[in-house]
């Protein structure tokens, strides 16, 4: 099968906003009957599961100058439509934009703004599942087996509990969590009401949509139509996909361009940060980024990652270390900076789509939900040195095109040491990690010279006897070069 996926995505670099929590700005003045609660949560609090701190797309238009200075081309938002909760993933309407995010004119404003600045967007797609609010449901909370709606949802029997827990719910809801009625997605009027929401907003002009738990949606064809008719919208429109474990069930060229490849992320840590990692920040959700790996088995788990899908879906895949959905990885690693700093190193040089979650580049902390979706912190309190280190290796990635197409080859992982290269035409960069305590110098064969190093600590010689090319490189203590 020929699979063809997004060109844009694969000189991509995202960036996750959890709106409520990333900024706070005042409506333009063109839009004066902007809605505003009173009764927020202040900015600087550690977050709760229910309170509100008030983010909105006005701040983040008054934040794009800072993020197309970091070197992003790409948003992903969590959900973003009207509900009741401050996650959002509890919908009440798929057609109106949150108004504590100041509503859909707010939201076109911001998307102008983006694409002005060639900033892709990427919206949230709840399709599973909604809340106790939208519509549908409610005409069944008021009318019970009179309501005609009673086929978009999967009743059991009557009566329906929504709210008093001392009940049974008596209906299907994601994780029995009845806060979230699952959708009858057999029923064909479900699953046209479901395309034609993710037509209008491609035809509001977003550029793809990301799925939440599509593995969920076990209707047969019902994501080969909707790429069918997404696609049919905007070729080049992403679909990418939660999906947390080996994901070749989607990944065939007929569904979804991409997942969130949190087999990535696990190795990637586990390696990097090894017994750092504070174990209890991981065990759940199911990603497992330990026991402490070498770089042995941190090839063996790379190689067969690259291997599970055509190479068109692995420039395609989203490739993050934290999310919404995790702790944060400075609080995972036990604030140890250089486990952040070799992680990061190694997904802004890996393939696929790179995606930071909103403050981990300032060194934003954060434990379990709802710690995991502080508030962006004042410049005062960011680690800029770690902001500098995410900015020249965005930089360098957008530089290179060998660091975001180029093919992926291990060198040499042994121990503590790992080395790979990207080679794309004539253009080929050798990256090295060193996760010990001690500094380290490594030989290895090469089939071409290398003349400059583009990041980091250490120094390189190379040689040249006319039968072999080698090059040795000495790596300071948890740290990495890119040489060219």
């Amino acid at each position: 099968m020929n699979i063809k996926t997004p060109n844009w995505v694969k000189d991509a670099v995202f960036y996750q906003i959890f709106p409520d929590r990333f900024a706070k700005g005042k409506p333009s003045k063109n839009y004066p009957n902007h809605w505003q609660s009173s009764n927020l949560q202040s900015w600087e609090k550690p977050p709760t599961l229910q309170k509100y701190k008030g983010g909105n797309f006005w701040g983040v238009i008054d934040k794009l100058d800072y993020l197309q200075d970091l070197g992003i081309n790409a948003i992903y938002f969590t959900p973003v439509f009207q509900s009741t909760c401050n996650h959002r993933y509890h919908t009440h309407d798929y057609y109106q934009i949150d108004p504590l995010l100041g509503g859909n004119n707010a939201f076109f404003e911001f998307l102008k703004q983006a694409h002005q600045r060639n900033i892709k967007v990427v919206l949230d797609g709840v399709f599973n599942h909604v809340g106790r609010g939208f519509f549908f449901f409610n005409d069944i909370l008021e009318n019970g087996p009179h309501s005609p709606w009673l086929d978009w949802f999967k009743i059991t029997k009557w009566p329906v509990s929504a709210y008093n827990g001392s009940h049974p719910a008596n209906y299907e809801s994601w994780v029995n969590n009845r806060a979230l009625p699952q959708f009858n997605h057999s029923n064909p009027h479900v699953k046209e009401y479901i395309m034609e929401v993710a037509e209008y907003w491609l035809n509001q002009g977003i550029d793809g949509w990301r799925l939440d738990v599509p593995n969920e949606v076990t209707e047969d064809g019902f994501w080969q139509e909707f790429r069918t008719r997404v696609k049919a919208i905007n070729p080049e429109a992403y679909i990418v996909g939660e999906i947390w474990t080996d994901a070749r069930q989607w990944l065939d060229g007929t569904q979804f361009d991409g997942v969130m490849n949190y087999l990535f992320t696990s190795p990637t840590m586990a390696f990097c940060g090894g017994d750092r990692i504070i174990r209890k920040y991981v065990e759940e959700p199911y990603y497992f980024p330990y026991p402490a790996i070498k770089a042995e088995e941190y090839q063996q788990k790379i190689e067969e990652l690259l291997n599970l899908y055509d190479w068109e879906i692995n420039l395609t895949q989203l490739n993050l270390l934290a999310s919404h959905d995790t702790a944060r990885l400075l609080t995972i690693a036990g604030n140890d900076r250089k486990t952040v700093e070799l992680c990061t190193l190694l997904l802004l040089t890996f393939p696929g789509a790179p995606s930071i979650y909103y403050g981990d580049e300032v060194g934003l902390p954060g434990g379990f939900d709802p710690d995991s979706r502080r508030g962006f912190p004042e410049e005062q309190l960011w680690d800029k040195n770690l902001l500098n280190y995410h900015k020249k290796l965005i930089k360098l990635r957008h530089q290179y095109p060998a660091l975001r197409q180029g093919q992926y080859k291990v060198l040499y992982a042994q121990q503590d040491i790992y080395i790979f290269s990207r080679n794309l035409d004539n253009q080929n960069i050798i990256i090295a990690i060193n996760s010990d305590l001690q500094s380290q110098t490594i030989t290895i064969d090469s089939d071409y010279h290398i003349s400059n190093i583009l990041f980091g600590d250490g120094s390189f010689s190379c040689e040249d006897d006319q039968e072999k090319i080698s090059i040795t490189v000495t790596l300071n203590d948890r740290s990495g070069l890119v040489l060219i």
